[in-house]
């Protein structure tokens, strides 16, 4: 089941379920956020609520039409979106960290942590595993949609695409951390900086990021396949295959749960969490510079359409924010 969020013309927003080519409006709910709320089971209460107004969805994914797709899950107060990331998940992404930060003749602590989870990061069931990297990287401001643009900021000193899975999850009224479902996601990142040294890592995920198109219920996460693509003046510069899921990560899904989920704030009954799973490879590993314009695309077999977003760079000196007395 594949869910969407769109903008009509009048400014109205709306959710949908993506039917082959065509979207199906739902009735009563204006978002996935207040379906999933107030629901025992998210793929009834969609069943329960289909419309009978379609949209056709290629004009509208291909943003050829006065309906614009939007973020396809977001809280009413985008404060209490917490958007954040487990990394050195798959071993492709640990050995470019890896390479950053290594001493010839040594194990860079990325590739240590990296191999704990391949160590302890698949505990049996009903029993706790070793626990992940884990990253900040905002609130749902940060959040863009499938076709909206990913700013490389004035201050920043670089901004590149990882192209990821993301869970999402509201937390009920008991407390009890629920998962929504799954979308394709761009952490974009500033892989400079945190070449520069690994302790920049924090401040190097504070940047924008997307998810999307499409919001996937119940998906198989076992072995998923994809592509990550640069398109540069229309013509496709740089594209490797990725993939995602249990079978290619150090960390069991079960795990990575209970170690976000196991802070106290992190279970306040109707928040949000967008959390990233981590990336296979990024064009920034194999050399890559991105330039403005250029086109960063993600698709994973069984998660939709694609996801595309175009780099901007806010070429503009970095101001100096200056904090005044109260």
């Amino acid at each position: 089941m594949r869910l969407v969020q769109l903008q009509s013309p009048a400014g109205d927003h709306r959710a949908g379920l993506v039917e082959d080519n065509k979207i199906r409006l739902l009735d009563r709910f204006e978002s996935v956020y207040d379906l999933a709320m107030g629901a025992t089971s998210l793929a009834e209460a969609v069943n329960d609520n289909r419309s009978g107004q379609t949209l056709d969805y290629d004009p509208i994914y291909q943003l050829q039409s006065d309906w614009r797709v939007l973020i396809p899950f977001t809280h009413p107060e985008p404060a209490r979106c917490l958007v954040s990331g487990t990394g050195l998940t798959h071993k492709a992404s640990a050995k470019n960290r890896d390479a950053m930060h290594a001493k010839p003749e040594d194990l860079s602590d990325s590739m240590k942590m990296y191999l704990s989870g391949l160590e302890g990061g698949r505990p049996e069931p009903g029993t706790i595993g070793v626990a992940p990297e884990w990253f900040y990287k905002g609130n749902g401001t940060i959040l863009r949609a499938h076709g909206e643009p990913l700013l490389t900021p004035a201050y920043a000193e670089d901004g590149g695409e990882e192209p990821e899975i993301a869970g999402v999850y509201i937390v009920d009224k008991n407390g009890q951390p629920r998962r929504v479902g799954m979308t394709m996601a761009n952490e974009f990142s500033d892989h400079r900086l945190e070449r520069r040294n690994y302790l920049y890592l924090a401040p190097s995920k504070l940047r924008n990021c997307s998810i999307g198109p499409e919001l996937i219920i119940d998906p198989d996460f076992s072995d998923v396949p994809g592509t990550v693509r640069i398109a540069r003046g229309g013509q496709t510069l740089w594209s490797q295959s990725i993939h995602s899921g249990e079978a290619n990560m150090a960390h069991s899904l079960a795990n990575l749960e209970h170690h976000h989920f196991k802070f106290d704030e992190h279970r306040r009954p109707g928040d949000v969490h967008i959390h990233f799973f981590g990336a296979d490879a990024f064009s920034f590993g194999a050399g890559i510079e991105l330039q403005d314009g250029d086109i960063m695309e993600v698709a994973f077999e069984g998660f939709g359409k694609p996801l595309h977003n175009p780099v901007r760079i806010d070429r503009r000196p970095a101001p100096l924010i200056a904090v005044t007395t109260l």
